[in-house]
């Protein structure tokens, strides 16, 4: 674990100022936890999968005596003086913290205040960066900088990077992972996930961080049951059909249109090759604008406080869309609205 230790901190030192994805490089503790790795490895005592292996978390989890700044100029100096659970949990796994990752500031985008996260696959992109707000923790796994990451979603923020930047994410069920420790954006939407370079490794990070902790009450004491093994011959496997076979000129991805029905058609029969038992499906007509009613809402909630004493004029994105803007807006959203919002959803 050490030597592996040396070398992610190595890369991290390389390329994090370079894609603009490392706020902390957390390397003292990083060093003392590999050496207790090693030690307890040697000894006999092996926690599993993630014992010894070295990761990142997006830079919103409560890390005691390291710093958390939510990616945001009024908190950049903040300290929380306990561990989230999220944290904690890979501790006991013999996990190893190398790094806190940048997020989009107050969990937006992927500008924070050194500036836009780099996609390293396109690190000259600088007006997209790894999109949602889990950036750091996308391009860091990307990039080798990391074993594994923990990013969060509200809307989008796992899914987005990990796909801008080529890597597996995994958005869990509400109330799968506790968010204890974690800045909250939204309550009723606010989810935490892996991040890594594979469909095996989110399994087994998730096997690690789920479930009950006692202090986040919509957390579900329900069992992760995953079985590796179980062939594909015997799944069925949903596909959303309007995704996966758009119109002629249609879809929501961007690009060539026959370019995209080609890629998503070789991938439904490379898995109908490997057996998989396909159904396509369609999901209900839904306008998913209500959600964003209500994450506005919550939001602006959470910060009424920077958004009353003017600390959100700190924060360097300030366009229409930025948080700023939909914090004071969210004053006129009508409680009505949001009732019909919540009754949507």
């Amino acid at each position: 674990s050490v030597e592996l230790t040396k070398m992610y901190l190595a890369r991290l030192k390389k390329y994090g100022d370079k894609l603009l994805c490392v706020v902390t490089l957390t390397e003292d503790l990083a060093l003392q936890q590999a050496e207790a790795a090693d030690r307890e490895i040697k000894a006999g005592k092996y926690r599993g999968a993630l014992h010894g292996i070295p990761c990142g978390v997006k830079d919103l989890f409560a890390t005691k005596g390291i710093k958390t700044t939510w990616g945001a100029e009024p908190y950049r100096d903040q300290m929380i003086d306990y561990d989230s659970t999220v944290v904690e949990r890979l501790r006991e796994a013999g996990a190893v913290l190398v790094a806190k990752l940048s997020m989009g500031a107050l969990a937006m985008g992927g500008r924070w205040f050194k500036g836009m996260t780099r996609n390293p696959w396109q690190p000259e992109e600088t007006n997209i960066g790894s999109s949602g707000s889990s950036a750091g923790s996308a391009s860091a796994t990307s990039a080798g900088l990391v074993g594994f990451s923990i990013g969060t979603e509200t809307l989008g923020s796992i899914v987005s990077p990990s796909s801008r930047c080529g890597i597996t994410g995994l958005r869990p069920t509400y109330g799968r992972v506790s968010r204890y420790g974690a800045m909250g954006l939204s309550w009723t939407m606010d989810k935490i996930g892996p991040m890594c370079r594979s469909v095996e490794d989110c399994a087994l990070v998730l096997a690690a961080i789920y479930g009950p902790d006692g202090h986040d009450l919509t957390v579900e004491d329900v069992p992760f049951n995953w079985n590796p093994d179980r062939p594909l011959s015997q799944m069925k496997i949903g596909y959303i059909k309007a995704e996966f076979e758009p119109a002629s000129g249609g879809g929501n991805q961007g690009g060539n249109a026959d370019e995209r029905r080609k890629m998503y058609a070789d991938a439904l029969n490379a898995l109908r090759k490997a057996g998989a038992n396909l159904q396509p499906f369609e999901l209900p007509k839904f306008d998913p604008q209500s959600l964003r009613i209500i994450l506005n809402a919550e939001a602006a909630a959470a910060f009424d406080d920077i958004t009353r004493d003017g600390r959100v004029n700190q924060l360097s994105g300030q366009s229409p869309n930025d948080w700023p803007n939909s914090f004071r807006t969210a004053r006129f959203i009508p409680a009505v609205e949001y009732i019909r919002a919540q009754r949507a959803r």
